[in-house]
């Protein structure tokens, strides 16, 4: 017992020594936390790469592409478990600072995204249950936003990256990649649009809009419109704008119909829709045709304008909208619109009469109930 005691006594410090070096060399390196990351991706264990991910982040032995790395897988991990805007949030404020030395560029991200990609498109057809049909839905429709995302990031002109010379080629990929996930995805078509518009192709850019799933009913162009309705407002009233750039004002018209029955308030539906009546009265006194502007002369048209950008400007004054642009093209249009001696439209008469109808009705019944 006595030499037990005395072994533990002597062994103590050289334990302690020994547990010590070994923690220190037991931490591990960036790369093998990245790389062990990387593997839980693969094997879609996301909540326990998000885990090994924050390691690395709160980290700061690690050099400015293992941190990048690291954003980027972060990225995918919250892609994967359904926070799209999340995950959008943490790639771009460091994309925006990191692409000027070649480091970290879209490029890297849409090769994460093609990891998930290539799983969907590896699935084995076999028959499967509804709620796993609805999982695979919404992943392809998580991977396509982000795809989306990507676009609009290279488009966007706080970052700069739309100045360069690649920036044409890698949305076309990006949206390349997108629609060959989902051909009919009405988001990535939608963008799709925006990037041919901005390469000066407007007929492609319409027959992009004018894309939609393809269906054996007998009325499409009600399916159509419902599928449009189905659509974030946002997205839908910059689908409106794409459709005016490309002259197609009464499809532009009906998506805006559409915006302003599920929100009456909406400052920039009812500019849209002043500012599409407008381009429509255009045309009308030049002596053009628009589908459902029949029947109507170019005064009852900028009539309807008038009425529409009258209410956007209540409706920005009320709500105290931030938005000055639109203000003050409303302000210009409507005095065009003075100078042309258009006026808003009249009360109508019946309304006023029914109003009296029913006061006197009022007075009536008391007489007769006295």
């Amino acid at each position: 017992m006595g030499r037990t005691r005395t072994k533990v006594k002597k062994s103590a410090p050289v334990v302690t020594n020994s547990l010590q070096s070994s923690s220190n060399s037991q931490t591990p390196a960036i790369s093998a936390l990245l790389e062990k990351a990387q593997d839980l991706i693969v094997q879609c264990d996301f909540p326990l790469a998000h885990k090994f991910i924050e390691r690395v982040l709160a980290r700061d032995d690690g050099s400015v592409n293992e941190k990048n790395q690291a954003k980027e897988m972060m990225g995918v991990v919250l892609l994967e478990t359904g926070e799209v805007d999340e995950a959008r949030e943490a790639i771009i404020p460091d994309l925006a600072s990191t692409t000027s030395d070649g480091s970290f560029t879209p490029t890297t991200i849409s090769a994460s995204l093609s990891r998930p990609t290539t799983q969907l498109k590896g699935k084995a057809p076999s028959p499967i249950q509804e709620d796993e049909r609805e999982g695979d839905d919404e992943a392809k429709s998580n991977i396509v936003r982000a795809y989306i995302g990507m676009v609009e990031l290279w488009m966007d002109p706080e970052y700069d990256l739309c100045f360069d010379p690649s920036a044409s080629s890698n949305c076309d990929s990006l949206l390349a990649t997108a629609l060959q996930i989902d051909p009919h995805n009405l988001e990535a078509l939608q963008s799709l649009a925006s990037v041919r518009l901005s390469q000066e192709k407007p007929e492609e850019a319409l027959a992009a809009l004018r894309t939609f799933p393809p269906s054996l009913s007998d009325t499409p162009l009600a399916r159509n419109q419902a599928l449009v309705a189905t659509l974030p407002l946002p997205v839908r009233l910059v689908r409106a704008k794409l459709l005016l750039e490309c002259g197609a004002y009464h499809d532009a018209l009906d998506v805006l119909e559409g915006v302003l029955a599920s929100d009456d308030t909406s400052v920039e539906g009812w500019y849209l829709m002043g500012w599409g009546w407008w381009l429509v009265a255009e045309r009308r006194k030049e002596g053009g045709e628009v589908e459902g502007s029949e029947g109507l002369t170019w005064e009852d048209i900028a009539r309807d304008s008038r009425d529409c950008l009258e209410t956007c400007r209540t409706l920005h004054q009320s709500q105290a909208d931030p938005d000055t642009p639109i203000l003050e093209h409303v302000q210009e249009l409507l005095g065009t619109l003075d100078a042309l001696g258009i006026l808003p439209s009249p009360v109508e008469d019946d309304e006023e009469g029914n109003g009296d109808n029913w006061e006197d009705l009022s007075d009536d019944e008391d007489v007769e109930m006295s």
